[in-house]
């Protein structure tokens, strides 16, 4: 079984919590008493224009009368506070978007127990050493599809490396493209076969393939925490075409199969 040095990555999602508070509205109803202090001047001796004096005073005291008419406006201002209530109505929808992190929930697979299936790929054999390894492995990619592209051949899946051995310096590979028809005169260095079937343990690798040191070790933590024994091959499923993609976007997805 292969053992690597490699580095776990986590990532934590912190959750963020929302409060709201209530308004309240107090309402003062006026005494009317001033109106009452006012109007008890009763002298009959007083002379008319007194009294007509006093008049004019209790004329002015209906002033305060429309103070209570406006004490009354607060009595709408409590419509208000119901539509206060309506807020916490609006923020009921904050819990539907702490919902949202669910997505977060569907993490890559790490240790997912499956089964691969074989299937009919062109292949080619080839060794790399570790410090050239992508540029060896882009070049047998390039090579079996510059075949398939003069041959009219499409892919029939995403393009693999199994690796048949490794050492402190490098390793012999098998690059693979999964096809529908058998191509016609293949090269020496080409064969058609099978990819590998059984069951696996799949894992996946996300940035620069210089990186997947650390998703080895990790790999490698996992078999041994669960006492799981590995063949002595594993296989890189390329889901972004390495051809094509900037290396620090690549997502490979890798399977350990198992004894």
């Amino acid at each position: 079984m292969f053992r690597f040095r490699r580095v776990a990555l986590a990532a934590l999602i912190p959750a963020a919590a929302l409060s709201f508070g209530l308004p309240e509205v107090l309402a003062q109803t006026p005494s009317p008493a001033p109106a009452a202090s006012a109007s008890p001047s009763p002298d009959p001796s007083a002379s008319p224009s007194p009294a007509a004096s006093a008049s004019p005073a209790p004329a002015a005291t209906p002033s305060p009368a429309p103070s209570p008419a406006a004490s009354a406006s607060p009595a709408p201002a409590t419509s208000p506070s119901p539509a206060a209530t309506a807020t916490p109505g609006a923020a009921t929808p904050p819990p539907a978007a702490a919902a949202t992190p669910a997505p977060v929930q569907t993490a890559d697979p790490f240790g997912q127990e499956t089964t691969l299936e074989s299937r009919k790929v062109v292949m080619v054999k080839g060794t790399a050493n570790w410090d050239s390894a992508f540029d060896t492995l882009v070049d047998a990619f390039k090579a079996l599809n510059t075949l398939l592209d003069k041959q009219g051949i499409k892919h029939a899946g995403n393009s693999m490396i199994v690796y048949t051995s490794t050492d402190d310096t490098g390793f012999t590979f098998l690059a693979e493209i999964p096809v529908d028809q058998d191509p016609k005169s293949l090269p020496k260095d080409m064969s058609i076969g099978k990819s590998p079937e059984g069951k696996a343990l799949k894992f996946v690798h996300r940035g620069s393939y210089d990186n997947m040191d650390n998703t080895y070790e990790a790999i490698t933590n996992h078999l041994d925490d669960k006492r799981l024994e590995a063949k002595d091959t594993f296989i890189e499923e390329y889901l972004t075409d390495p051809l094509k993609t900037a290396e620090d976007k690549l997502v490979i997805n890798v399977f350990v199969p198992l004894k």
